[in-house]
Formats: structure tokens, C-alpha cells, sequence
């Protein structure tokens, strides 16, 4: 049974969203504080998290900091400011998606279908080969990059990123082939997270040198990963 774990200090909200949530099918996890949410997690089977950032004891971004170091679980971080998508991206959680209060509960049971459909997709993604180019060498199934044997350290979602630029090398892709492949057709959210992660993915892998290829921007189109000569 697919369970959802709602974290947020607004007893009203996390009360709206278990209802709609119940009539989703899902089974409810409720967590008002940063610690509880972590408890609830460690100690049940959690499909998915919604995730409010502003919480006592422990906030968002801590609780999705200590969770990403174990798991790869869906996580939704909920803000009440829309300039939070900046820092959601610049602290390197790895969360999934992100969503602004005031927001229609609706809206949300629509984001978490879509990131729990998109889970079902990367068992598939998962199951691909290791790539290797050159220095390069992406392991799928350990979630792993290296550059000449030096790991770099990148979350799942830059590393799937990396892995369908890579394994067409020199095909432009623009934001919204990335959206449909990474984040899946059914996306709502901000079309920056792609500028932004990739932005994060060139920054890890400049800090190695690899001089036979590189993530270039094609202006008014995308992204592609272009081969050195």
C-alpha cells in the first residue's frame, strides 16, 4: 500500500491534505516537527513525503538533508516563499519537486501521483548499463560517478541528468525533453530546476579536469554533451 508521510506545523493543512490523501488510497503518516518526521520515517515503510520547510525543531531542510543521506525517497518540499526554489536548489537536497502556499490540495495529490509514477519509471532507468566515455564512467545501478576514478559526489537526479546526455552525446535536448525524461511528462513545477541543476552538475564535474568532452549550452534551444576534439 502506497504511504504518504505529511510534515508541517499547520495542524489545518496536514489535516486537509490526509483527507485527500485517504481518498488517494494512501495510508497517512502526520508529523507536525522536523524530529518527529525523521521518527515516522526511520521507523515505517514511506512511499512519499511532503515536506514543509518551516518546522520546530528540525526544519526542511535539515530533516530532507539527514533523509537523502539514506534514501532516495520521493520528497515534495512546501514553502511559503517562492524565492525558497533558489535555495532548495543551492543546499544540494536532492528533493523532487517543490510547491508555494497558498496551493489547491488537489494540486499537490497531482505532483505526488506524478513523482510516484516517475518512481515506477526509474526501476526501469535503473536497470541500464553502466556508461563510459573516455574519463567518464556512470554507474546506474550504485548511483555513481566517476572522472578518472575520482568519485563525484552528484544527487540522483543531476547523475540521470548526466547519464541520458551522455548516452547521446551531441543531441540538443531542450528543457522540456529533459522535464519529460527526468521529471516526467506530468511536471507542474518551475522550468528553472532544469537551469539549476544544471548549473550544480557543471560546477561538481569541472572541479576534475576532463578535457575530451563537456556539458555545453546551445543558446535559444538547451543543453547538450558535446565531444572534444
Amino acid at each position: 500500500m502506497t504511504s504518504i508521510l505529511i510534515a508541517d506545523d499547520n495542524l489545518q493543512l496536514v489535516n486537509i491534505l490526509s483527507e485527500y490523501s485517504c481518498k488517494e488510497g494512501y495510508k497517512v503518516y502526520k508529523a507536525f516537527e522536523g524530529q518527529q518526521a525523521l521518527d515516522i520515517f526511520e521507523n515505517n515503510d514511506i512511499s512519499v513525503i511532503l515536506l514543509d520547510i518551516a518546522m520546530p525543531k528540525k526544519d526542511g531542510f535539515q530533516v530532507c538533508k539527514l533523509i537523502r543521506q539514506h534514501s532516495n525517497i520521493p520528497i515534495i518540499m512546501i514553502t511559503a516563499k517562492g524565492e525558497d526554489f533558489e535555495k532548495i536548489m543551492g543546499l544540494d537536497l536532492g528533493a523532487d519537486d517543490y510547491i508555494v502556499k497558498p496551493f489547491s490540495p488537489a494540486e499537490v495529490m497531482a505532483r505526488v501521483r506524478a513523482v510516484l509514477r516517475r518512481l515506477d519509471s526509474n526501476k526501469e532507468f535503473e536497470s541500464q548499463k553502466d556508461f563510459i566515455h573516455d574519463d567518464l564512467k556512470i554507474s546506474i545501478k550504485k548511483f555513481s560517478v566517476k572522472i578518472n576514478d575520482t568519485n563525484i559526489n552528484l544527487t540522483k537526479k543531476e547523475i540521470e541528468l548526466l547519464y541520458v546526455m551522455a548516452s547521446r552525446a551531441g543531441r540538443v535536448f531542450t528543457r522540456d525533453n529533459l522535464l519529460d525524461l527526468i521529471w516526467g511528462s506530468e511536471y507542474f513545477g518551475d522550468m528553472r530546476i532544469i537551469d539549476s541543476h544544471i548549473k550544480r552538475l557543471r560546477s561538481k564535474l569541472d572541479a576534475v579536469p576532463h578535457p575530451s568532452w563537456q556539458i555545453s549550452t546551445v543558446w535559444g534551444k538547451g543543453y547538450k554533451f558535446e565531444e572534444l576534439k
